[in-house]
């Protein structure tokens, strides 16, 4: 498998583009049953093999937006941690990102979460980071929100992502795990909504977990506390291009409908 990836999409003055710092990807492989209850008809877990066993990938990614702007105004930038929640999941061929909700460390998060009814939430997020060169020399991150605290302590390494357990290759991993450009999510409203991301290939090194604790995603129950994580991942910085407004996915139904 050749993860083939798109052309950077041509400027347009409401999308928004961020270089994002600090970013790190925490992952666990859970039971699919579990993720599968909170997509809607037309979604499916996208299941790997971990040792004989089927198993689903649920992530914590937080990163703090060093300079998040939109097109139309590029002299405004904003600076602010971030923490997405996300599974991968597919829609018939495509593989893609639920999004369970984002918490957002800045008072416009009312934009998204009222303007265009996103999961997003307010929080209080800490990052104490260093890096030597690429190399991660100390990663510790705290969050505190209403809607579900976060503590997460890393000790970096030389090594790059490669081959995860589970995937057949570098490339099919990179396609599922660190590259999915899709997103989709439960609206406030309880429909389907959607939104796509660009990005060059992340250069992501492997890092180990001293101490990581969500309660977002063991409110959900897709994960239990001080389960041991599949894969933590860690990269200095990244430039991200997020294609918006973000719209109603078609053909999919209101939640509990």
């Amino acid at each position: 498998m050749t993860l083939a990836l798109a052309t950077r999409p041509k400027r347009r003055l409401r999308d928004v583009t961020t270089t994002l710092a600090d970013f790190a990807i925490v992952t666990w492989a859970v039971d699919p049953a579990r993720l599968a209850r909170h997509l809607p008809d037309g979604f499916a877990p996208d299941v790997v093999a971990i040792d004989g066993a089927p198993r689903a990938l649920v992530s914590a990614v937080p990163f703090r937006d060093l300079d998040f702007r939109f097109g139309f105004a590029p002299f405004l930038r904003f600076r602010f941690g971030q923490t997405n929640y996300r599974a991968y999941v597919r829609r018939g061929d495509e593989r893609c990102a639920w999004f369970f909700g984002t918490s957002l460390a800045t008072r416009w998060v009312a934009i998204p979460r009222y303007a265009w009814k996103l999961p997003w939430h307010r929080a209080r997020i800490d990052f104490d980071c260093a890096f030597d060169g690429e190399r991660c020399t100390r990663y510790a991150m705290r969050s505190r929100s209403a809607w579900g605290d976060a503590e997460l302590e890393l000790v970096g390494g030389d090594e790059p992502t490669g081959c995860l357990p589970g995937f057949a290759d570098a490339d099919e991993c990179a396609l599922v795990l660190t590259h999915p450009l899709a997103g989709y999510f439960h609206r406030r409203d309880g429909r389907v909504g959607t939104y796509s991301v660009w990005h060059d290939r992340l250069a992501l090194q492997r890092a180990s977990v001293v101490h990581a604790r969500f309660e977002v995603l063991e409110r959900e129950d897709v994960i239990d506390r001080d389960q041991p994580v599949h894969s933590a991942l860690v990269q200095r910085a990244t430039e991200f291009v997020i294609r918006l407004p973000p719209r109603l996915a078609q053909g999919t139904a209101v939640a509990g409908q």
